[in-house]
C-alpha cells in the first residue's frame, strides 16, 4: 500500500479539496479487497446496513426517490462491522494516518464505510456535498473512494469541483435525480469546469465532505466497483441527524454531545500514537 503521503498531495488536497493517488494498491492487495468485498456482500444479502432490513435500492429516509437512486448503485454501509475482513482493511492505522494528515486532525474516526457498485447501464450520481447529511458538522470531514475496477469516462468515474470545499457549508441542498440542483445553492460552481478522476483499479481519491463532486452514468455492460470509507475528525460533536446511527445509539444522544462512541465510530488513528 501506497500509504505515505508527500507535501505536494497535502497541499493540492488543501487548495482543491480533493486529491488523486494512483497505485494506491498493489496487485495482490487489490485483488485481497476485491475478494473481501465479493465476501461481504454476499453476507449481507443486500441489507444496506448492519442494524436494519432495508435492501440496497429500497427507500431508506436519505435518498427519497427509490427508482431512480437504486438504479444509480449498489450501496451496502459498514461492512467493517459484518466481515472480518473488511473490518481489518477499514481499520488499517495507516489509511487513518493519511486522513488525519489530509484533514489537518489530530485523530481520524470512521463514520461509516460503504460499497458503491455501478452495474451496466446505472444512472448517474448528481452533483452533491456530503457532510450536510451526517451527524456532525465538521470542516474536515473527508472520504477515501477506492477504486476496486478500471474507471473511465464510460463507466462512471468521479467528477470534482475544484475549490468548492471553500465555499460550501452545511444546509442540506439533498440530492436529486436533477444533475444540477446543488448549483441552486452554489450558483457559482454552476459555471465552472469539473475535474474527472479517471483511475485505475487500485487507485484512489481523497475528498473533503464539503467539496461538490458527482459521477457519470454507467455507459457500459461491466460493472464498476468501489470501496469508500467517510471519516470523522475526533472530537466532532452530534448535529442532530440521524443519517446511518442505528435508532438505540440516536435516540441516546443529544445535540452537542461528543461523537466518541468506539463500538460505531472507531477511532483508527492519533497524532499521538506516533
Amino acid at each position: 500500500m501506497r500509504h505515505e503521503l508527500t507535501q505536494q498531495e497535502i497541499s493540492s488536497y488543501r487548495k482543491n479539496g480533493f486529491v488523486i493517488l494512483d497505485d494506491f494498491l498493489d496487485q495482490d492487495e487489490l485483488e485481497h479487497w476485491r475478494r473481501s468485498l465479493d465476501h461481504a456482500l454476499k453476507n449481507r444479502q443486500g441489507r444496506k446496513f448492519p442494524h436494519s432490513e432495508i435492501k440496497t435500492g429500497e427507500s431508506d429516509g436519505i435518498n427519497d426517490d427509490a427508482e431512480y437512486f437504486g438504479k444509480v448503485f449498489d450501496q451496502i454501509i459498514n461492512l467493517w462491522m459484518t466481515d472480518e475482513a473488511m473490518k481489518k482493511i477499514m481499520l488499517d492505522k495507516r489509511i487513518g494516518k493519511m486522513a488525519t494528515q489530509l484533514a489537518e486532525a489530530d485523530g481520524i474516526r470512521i463514520w461509516h464505510d460503504q460499497a458503491l457498485v455501478k452495474r451496466p447501464w446505472a444512472n448517474p450520481t448528481s452533483w452533491h456535498v456530503d457532510t450536510p447529511f451526517w451527524s456532525f458538522d465538521n470542516r474536515e470531514a473527508l472520504s477515501i473512494w477506492v477504486a476496486l475496477d478500471d474507471v473511465t469516462l464510460q463507466n462512471g468515474c468521479l467528477y470534482f469541483m475544484p475549490g468548492s470545499q471553500n465555499d460550501t457549508n452545511f444546509d442540506e441542498p439533498g440530492i436529486t435525480a436533477n444533475m444540477g440542483d446543488v448549483f441552486n445553492l452554489y450558483p457559482k460552481y454552476g459555471t465552472a469546469e469539473p475535474v474527472p478522476s479517471v483511475i485505475k483499479a487500485g487507485s484512489c481519491s481523497f475528498h473533503n465532505g464539503l467539496c461538490i463532486h458527482a459521477a457519470g452514468p454507467n455507459m457500459t455492460p461491466g460493472f464498476r466497483r468501489a470501496m469508500t470509507c467517510a471519516y470523522m475528525p475526533d472530537g466532532s460533536t452530534f448535529n442532530g441527524k440521524q443519517n446511518v446511527l442505528p435508532d438505540e445509539y440516536f435516540a441516546k444522544l443529544k445535540v452537542g454531545d461528543l461523537m466518541d462512541n468506539d463500538e460505531q465510530n472507531p477511532l483508527i488513528y492519533h497524532k499521538d500514537w506516533d
